[in-house]
């Protein structure tokens, strides 16, 4: 797999049968090696390991439904009660990141705030936090709030950044 914009981790894989796999250490399980899985388990990694994330505090494949569509959030960081922060678009190293991928974001957080508003509150605004990754490049923004544009970051925060920011 190709070298990543992101600290080398020591990684399970193995072969089953003609497949490759990948542990993935939030669904603790083996899946499919692609691309775009490689970015994913990398990003994980880098989270938890660099950035401090709980990976108890980490969703995977997250179903989310809207307008009728049935969608997959790449990753959702929530809080301790379950109230999401960040929502993570993962590419594969080859993909472009263009406009389209946030446009996907956004799709993913109107989804998520319908299905939580009654969790949240009918004023939550949404994930306050967005990230969309080729394992290359990476950008992290802010929400826009009702008193701020949208920002991007320097950096991903880490956990405790956007715990006390939200």
């Amino acid at each position: 797999m190709r070298t990543l914009n992101l600290p080398v981790y020591d990684v399970r894989i193995k072969k089953e049968g003609k497949r490759t796999v990948i542990f993935d250490p939030v669904r603790r399980k083996y899946v499919a090696l692609t691309p775009e899985e490689w970015v994913r388990q990398h990003i994980i990694n880098y989270l938890v390991t660099e950035k401090k994330y709980p990976v108890s505090l980490i969703s995977v494949e997250m179903p989310l439904k809207y307008s009728g569509l049935h969608k997959r959030s790449d990753l959702i960081i929530n809080d301790r009660n379950g109230k999401p922060l960040m929502i993570i678009e993962c590419k594969a190293p080859e993909v472009t990141i263009t406009e389209k991928a946030f446009e996907q974001i956004a799709i993913y957080n109107l989804a998520i705030k319908a299905s939580n508003s009654l969790f949240c509150g009918e004023d939550w605004g949404g994930v306050p936090y967005f990230m969309v990754t080729n394992g290359l490049l990476h950008y992290c923004l802010i929400a826009a709030t009702e008193n701020s544009p949208a920002r991007f970051l320097n950096e991903i925060p880490e956990y405790g950044e956007l715990i006390t920011n939200s």
